[in-house]
């Protein structure tokens, strides 16, 4: 069993936040998926702006970007040796261009962390229906990917219209190791991260780090029935709109800051990561209209945080008491569990004095508590498990007493977390 987080997953959990860029042939054709057929010719972005989009993402505090190098149609945004079909075939920059190139270029130039999402499935791939010949092609692209752009933060393999079909996830993985060995590996093959099971950003209090092949818990499940447990923390993966790429027609779509705000809570603030669809549109730039609501919202966050009370932390087992240099108001609490042997903290309770202000089911890299407004020099938090251990408490007066309300959405079924 491998329980045990790397130093690499670690990082990524402290990462907490990033951007997801889908950008491609569907963005100049209103589509979500195209099958492979559109005219390559089509993509011609007037004013493509790499930099702005670090630029956006620096701004709103993500910590890497991930872009769709290849979606499912095949096209790929890098001048690519396996395929006619990608950007070397269209009319930008004279047929000259890298979109992954000047997006890897800005992002060394600001110390970001790059990601890249590299579709298995093909809709263009003449070898896709056989496998054999497909895996050699897609080995191919993904090492032109993981030696020409530098260090990757994040591989991301999406298994939609891979249902049924088998991949050399071997030879994949190989060549990761042998070229990318630091990345964080999102969903397929041997994962290092997985995906949390939907695309409406939102995680589930237990949060759980160690789940078995089957996705068990390590906490809910019969311990002597978990089969090959894993360190695989989850990523959280929602559009700022109800689309993925960017549509001419869905601005009334765009989330509400009140709606990202309690998409960041069950998410970040349960444990989790988040990545964060903001779509370059047909400009090759980030929408003003998502750029304004981003930066509304992480100011927002910002301002809710902006001054933390660090308590001293005395641990005995099952109990952490924390005390504060003098008597604070409080209607915020971040708990932070010590990660470095597993993950330990399930229920635990956080009380003033007598009164239980918050509870929750596991604590993680980060957890937020709200609750009406407490003065006090000391909390205390108990913990189900006396092998578990916290590295900080922090409280927080922020104004709000109770976490942001998640809106109705077509599709969305969620559970009340404190």
């Amino acid at each position: 069993m491998t329980t045990v987080p790397t130093a690499g997953q670690l990082a990524w959990q402290e990462a907490g936040f990033g951007l997801f860029l889908h950008f491609g042939l569907n963005t100049f054709h209103g589509k979500e998926w195209s099958d492979g057929t559109l005219d390559p010719a089509t993509f011609d972005p007037a004013d493509l702006d790499a930099a702005e989009w670090v630029d956006v993402a620096r701004r709103a505090g993500a910590r890497y970007l991930v872009l769709t190098a290849k979606h499912h149609d095949g096209f790929c945004l890098w001048p690519t040796d396996t395929t006619a079909y990608s950007v070397a075939a269209s009319p930008w920059r004279g047929g000259r261009g890298d979109v992954v190139g000047e997006l890897a270029e800005a992002c060394r130039a600001a110390s970001m962390p790059l990601g890249l999402y590299l579709s298995p499935w093909d809709r263009n791939a003449a070898c896709y229906p056989d496998p054999a010949a497909y895996d050699e092609f897609y080995l191919r692209q993904l090492t032109e990917l993981c030696t020409r752009y530098g260090p990757l933060f994040e591989l991301w393999f999406d298994g939609a219209g891979s249902e049924g079909r088998g991949y050399d996830w071997d030879a994949i993985m190989k060549v990761i190791e042998t070229h990318q060995p630091q990345a964080m590996v999102f969903n397929m093959g041997r994962p290092t991260i997985r995906w949390v099971g939907n695309e409406d950003g939102l995680a589930a209090d237990p949060c759980t780090y160690a789940v078995d092949r089957l996705g068990r818990s390590m906490f809910t499940a019969d311990a002597d029935n978990l089969d090959a447990a894993r360190y695989l923390p989850p990523e959280c993966d929602v559009p700022i709109r109800a689309h993925w790429f960017w549509q001419p027609d869905d601005l009334d779509t765009l989330k509400s800051a009140e709606h990202l705000l309690a998409i960041w809570y069950r998410s970040v603030g349960l444990g989790a990561g988040l990545l964060l669809n903001v779509p370059p549109d047909r400009r090759g730039r980030l929408d003003e209209h998502d750029t304004a609501r981003l930066l509304e919202v992480t100011a927002e966050l910002r301002r809710r945080f902006a001054t933390p009370l660090a308590a001293r932390l005395t641990h005995e087992p099952g109990r952490v008491v924390a005390e504060f240099d003098t008597e604070v108001e409080l209607d915020h609490v971040e708990l932070r569990e010590e990660l470095a042997t597993g993950q330990w903290a399930g229920a635990h309770e956080v009380r003033c004095g007598e009164a239980v202000v918050a509870a929750g089911h596991t604590v993680g890299v980060r957890r937020w508590h709200a609750f009406p407004t407490i003065r006090t020099r000391r909390l205390t938090i108990t913990l189900d498990d006396p092998r578990a251990r916290l590295t900080a408490v922090t409280g927080f007066r922020t104004g709000h007493q109770s976490p942001p309300a998640l809106e109705e959405q077509p599709g969305l079924e969620v559970s009340k977390v404190d």
